[in-house]
């Protein structure tokens, strides 16, 4: 929801196997779905929709290799030059004592990129502020929102009530 000021007409489902065969229906007759709302994930919705795979994952491996590298270069430093005391006989620079500690910041570094890349690309964080279309969308209701310069107001009515929607409404975001 990138613009502001822009109407939508949306319709309200009971049911995500209702909103499943109204995706594909709009999708059969070509209609450009503005956005697709659910209170939880669906399964199967994401390549209806044309949705690309998540690359949260690429990113969590790029924050845990950098977790690795401060993990290891600091515990090079501090044992090596900082302040360098023989543990147990052991040399400074000693690889099998650093694997607890860097596995640990390998760990912490890619979650908390994660969680904070996460925020970042869909908008959330303190402060924001979303509009909803409808509140029980957030609870037990599906919605289709269709944007009413695209798509016109009886169109997307006809189909909504061919496709079983419970309610029909529009709003400007």
């Amino acid at each position: 929801m990138a613009n502001k000021n822009k109407e939508v007409i949306f319709g309200l489902y009971n049911d995500e196997e209702d909103l499943l065969r109204a995706v594909k229906s709009a999708n059969n007759d070509h209609l450009d779905i503005y956005d697709v709302f659910s209170p939880f994930p669906v399964h199967g919705l994401d390549p209806l929709l044309g949705l690309e795979e998540s690359r949260l994952h690429i990113a969590g491996f790029i924050y845990g290799g950098i977790g690795t590298l401060t993990a290891f270069l600091g515990m090079t430093w501090i044992f090596t030059k900082d302040w360098p005391n023989i543990f147990g006989g052991k040399p400074y620079w000693s690889v099998p004592a650093f694997i607890p500690i860097t596995f640990e910041l390998t760990v912490l570094f890619a979650a908390i990129g994660m969680v904070v890349t996460f925020y970042i690309v869909n908008g959330l964080g303190p402060g924001v502020v979303n509009v909803h279309l409808d509140e029980r969308i957030t609870d037990d209701k599906f919605c289709i929102a269709f944007d009413k310069s695209v798509v016109s107001t009886e169109k997307a009515e006809a189909f909504f009530r061919s496709t079983g929607a419970s309610e029909i409404n529009s709003k400007t975001l």
